[in-house]
C-alpha cells in the first residue's frame, strides 16, 4: 500500500481541521516516543543483574569464601541495580539482620524511583492526551453547534451540523490514538522494572547469610566508595 503526495495532503489539512490542541498532542507524541526509546535501552537486563557480578555473587552463596574487600571491588566497578544494593549492604555490614535489610530495601526503593522517573512522561501522556482530545473536541461542538445556530434561513444545518462534528472529533481521535500505545508502553517498561528487581531480590537473599555470618564483628573500612563496614577482627 502506498501514500501519494494527495493523501499526505489530506492528512495534513485533516490535523489543521483538528485545531491549535492537535499542536500538543502531537508533542506528547514525540516525548512518548523518545522517553520509550530511552527506557528500552536504559532497562536492559544487565543494567539490574549483570551477569558476571550475579555469577561471583552466587558462588558465595554457595558457600565460596566471603570476602567483603574484594565484594565491595567488584561493585565499585559496577553501575548496576545490584552492585548499588550489596554496597548498601555492606555498609552495614556487621550489623543486626534486620538493620541490614532497612538497607536493602531503602536502596532498592530508591532505584527504582529513580528508574520510574523517565515513565512518568509517558503516563502522563495517558493521561493528559485523551483530555486534550476532549477538551478540543468540546471546543469543535460548541463552534459547530454555534456556526449552525446562526446559519442564514434555508441553509442545509443537517449537514453543516455532521460537518462540524466530524471535524470536532479529529481531537478525540487523535489523543486515543498516542494514549493506548502510550499506555502500553508504560506497563510494558514497569513490568521490566519490577522483574529486574526480582532478580536482584534473588541474588541479594542468597547473600544474606554470608552478610549475617560477620553479625557483632569489629569495623575496618573496605572500600573508599563504601563506608566503614564490619570485616571483624579490628576495633570499632
Amino acid at each position: 500500500m502506498s501514500i501519494n503526495v494527495g493523501d499526505l495532503k489530506s492528512l495534513w489539512e485533516l490535523f489543521l481541521a483538528g485545531g491549535p490542541l492537535m499542536w500538543p498532542i502531537t508533542v506528547m507524541s514525540f516525548l512518548v516516543v523518545a522517553f520509550g526509546l530511552e527506557r528500552l535501552v536504559a532497562l536492559r537486563r544487565g543494567r539490574f543483574v549483570p551477569a558476571a557480578l550475579a555469577m561471583k555473587l552466587r558462588l558465595i552463596a554457595d558457600g565460596s569464601p566471603f570476602d567483603p574487600r574484594q565484594v565491595a571491588a567488584w561493585c565499585d566497578a559496577d553501575r548496576s541495580v545490584l552492585a548499588t544494593v550489596v554496597r548498601a549492604m555492606l555498609a552495614r555490614l556487621g550489623r543486626p539482620l534486620p538493620e541490614v535489610e532497612h538497607a536493602v530495601e531503602t536502596t532498592s526503593n530508591r532505584e527504582a524511583s529513580r528508574l520510574y522517573a523517565n515513565i512518568r512522561p509517558i503516563s502522563l501522556a495517558v493521561t493528559i492526551t485523551p483530555l486534550l482530545g476532549l477538551l478540543g473536541t468540546v471546543q469543535g461542538m460548541i463552534i459547530a453547534f454555534y456556526t449552525t445556530a446562526n446559519l442564514q434561513a434555508g441553509a442545509n444545518r443537517a449537514a453543516e451540523l455532521a460537518s462540524g462534528i466530524y471535524l470536532a472529533l479529529i481531537t478525540t481521535f487523535a489523543g486515543l490514538c498516542v494514549a493506548i500505545p502510550a499506555a502500553i508502553i508504560a506497563h510494558y517498561l514497569e513490568g521490566r522494572i519490577l522483574a529486574g528487581f526480582r532478580k536482584v531480590d534473588d541474588v541479594v537473599t542468597g547473600l544474606l547469610p554470608a552478610i549475617e555470618s560477620f553479625e557483632g564483628r569489629g569495623r575496618l573500612g573496605v572500600s573508599g566508595r563504601t563506608a566503614d563496614t564490619v570485616v571483624g577482627g579490628g576495633k570499632p
